[in-house]
């Protein structure tokens, strides 16, 4: 319920970091979170391994009935430690209904798609570098030549239903999680 609450204060602009885990809680999360990804998926796994960090956003909530917010915190590892923490929100509009929770990962392949998100006034998926979003038949055309270079997204553990088509603009900005 705590999630969805904080859905309705994104929709009213008045987003903040009382939404948030702790620290701690939010690593766990995240870890766990990628740790199923790559049991589930070797084509995530074997870029992970290739990968100079990675963004995980373990818990992402969306509602919406023709107006619609989506919110969730995430941890960037480096090199398998902590990096910084970051959320994800995204405000949409048009013919849609429902509401539904879901992970993704971003993995990072490059010095400039990473420099990016750090220099970035807001990261925005949609004006991202290189950024390919993975289905289910990608782990099939991987290889060592295309994983060197963008930002690859993995969205996995989606739970509930949300149906309809929108416009919708994802935004992810850098913050400090309570201890």
């Amino acid at each position: 319920m705590k999630k969805i609450l904080c859905l309705a204060i994104v929709v009213l602009g008045v987003a903040g970091t009382a939404c948030a885990d702790s620290a701690l809680v939010l690593k766990e999360k995240a870890e766990l979170a990628l740790r199923q990804l790559y049991r589930s998926n070797p084509g995530a796994k074997a870029i992970g391994e290739n990968a100079l960090a990675v963004l995980v956003f373990p818990e992402v909530y969306k509602a919406g009935f023709v107006f619609g917010a989506q919110r969730g915190d995430g941890v960037l590892f480096k090199r398998g430690k902590v990096d910084g923490y970051f959320n994800t929100t995204a405000a949409s509009y048009g013919l849609q209904a429902g509401i539904q929770k879901f992970a993704y990962a971003l993995f990072f392949m490059d010095a400039e798609s990473l420099g990016y998100l750090r220099n970035s006034d807001g990261f925005e998926l949609g004006a991202a570098p290189s950024l390919v979003v993975a289905d289910a038949g990608f782990a099939s055309s991987i290889s060592t030549t295309t994983l060197q270079k963008g930002i690859y997204a993995f969205f996995f553990s989606q739970q509930g239903l949300m149906a309809g088509i929108g416009v919708q603009g994802t935004k992810i900005t850098e913050y400090t999680p309570s201890r």
